[in-house]
């Protein structure tokens, strides 16, 4: 416990504040190229993870876009939520962990997308804007670079464009796999 401490992995008194709460944690970790999502509820054992989804499990869904952004970070949280509602979970409490906090970001992305997917969660309004979360600023950034340098636009997205992927077409993309992700909450 004091290495965890020590190596600034753990804020214990954060973790206790959640803990007492008594409810399942939805924890949200980010990396540069995947959101993990895990609903997580305390045993004296240990911890004991309910359901999980990542980012990358978008993609079986149709995602094209990139796994680390706040379109997918929305969608992550939509999927885990959709998960956990039906292993009988209908309220957690948001565990970001030690990680910036600040009005927009992804983790509160997926924040949201679990909201949106019908679990209660208690959070603030630092959520992004539906325009945000849609990628509508990326799919407006890159006619931009586009149009105003076509190598730097290849450069930038040539994740997307390798895989036959506009990133203009991101908030059609969006609305598709969003549509799928209910479309799965309904039939099962």
């Amino acid at each position: 416990m004091l290495k965890r401490r020590l190596n600034e992995k753990t804020d214990y008194r954060q973790r206790l504040a959640l803990l007492k709460s008594g409810l399942p944690r939805l924890v949200i970790r980010k990396t540069n190229n995947k959101i993990l999502i895990q609903i997580v509820e305390f045993i004296r054992s240990g911890d004991k993870t309910l359901t999980e989804a990542s980012s990358l499990d978008l993609a079986s869904l149709g995602w094209k876009g990139h796994s680390g952004s706040v379109p997918a970070a929305y969608l992550a949280g939509m999927l885990a939520a959709t998960k956990a509602i039906k292993h009988g979970v209908k309220e957690a409490i948001a565990d970001i962990g030690l990680q910036y906090s600040r009005k927009g970001v992804a983790i509160y992305a997926a924040i949201k997308g679990a909201k949106d997917a019908g679990l209660n969660i208690s959070a603030g309004e630092a959520f992004p804007d539906d325009a945000r979360i849609r990628g509508e600023h990326i799919a407006q950034y890159a006619k931009l670079l586009k149009s105003k340098n076509k190598a730097a636009y290849e450069k930038q997205f040539s994740s997307y464009l390798k895989s036959g992927f506009n990133p203009e077409d991101i908030a059609k993309n969006f609305d598709e796999v969003k549509l799928a992700i209910k479309n799965a909450k309904g039939n099962e």
